[in-house]
């Protein structure tokens, strides 16, 4: 990676990091500039504005996402289970970039809720192919309820309620 190409990773980083601390509207590209250490002008060299430094944290974060499922192959007795192990290890790993997911769900702007909308259908569907692939016939109620299941996962983290995640929720029903 060259260094203007790790400079904007750096960037981008500290922008995940300060909005999910901040929250996206208290957060400003100085606050950003502050935590990658450089300063507030040279952040636009990369970003024209906050809205896309956000854009590009959700996006990344997405492609997280569906990069850790990727990579898992599994049939009907396992592949759900590798694909909420692959998940928890993201909200451990990338916290923040879950946490702004959260918070960008209640971002009334149209680019937002595009990129979340696009973001979570391309999740859905990515989970989809993976409940076909290992001969679900219930796959499109399988993938809905999946994103659904994860989407309280990420409500969980932001509370930090463990009682909340769905895990806690069928061990308390089976208990």
């Amino acid at each position: 990676m060259d260094k203007s190409a790790n400079r904007k990773e750096q960037i981008l980083e500290a922008a995940v990091h300060v909005f999910a601390n901040k929250g996206y509207y208290k957060a400003t590209t100085a606050d950003v500039a502050k935590h990658a250490n450089i300063s507030q002008p040279y952040v636009y060299n990369f970003y024209k504005s906050k809205e896309e430094l956000l854009l590009a944290g959700l996006e990344r974060s997405i492609e997280r996402i569906v990069h850790s499922f990727s990579v898992i192959s599994g049939n009907k007795n396992n592949v759900e289970e590798q694909m909420i192990v692959a998940y928890e290890e993201l909200m451990t790993t990338r916290k923040k970039e879950i946490l702004l997911q959260v918070q960008a769900l209640a971002i009334r702007d149209t680019d937002v809720q595009r990129v979340m909308t696009q973001g979570l259908n391309r999740v859905k569907d990515f989970a989809l192919g993976k409940f076909r692939e290992a001969g679900f016939e219930n796959s499109e109620q399988k993938a809905a309820m999946f994103v659904a299941r994860g989407m309280l996962c990420n409500v969980a983290l932001a509370l930090d309620s463990k009682e909340l995640t769905p895990r806690s929720i069928a061990g308390k029903k089976n208990g």
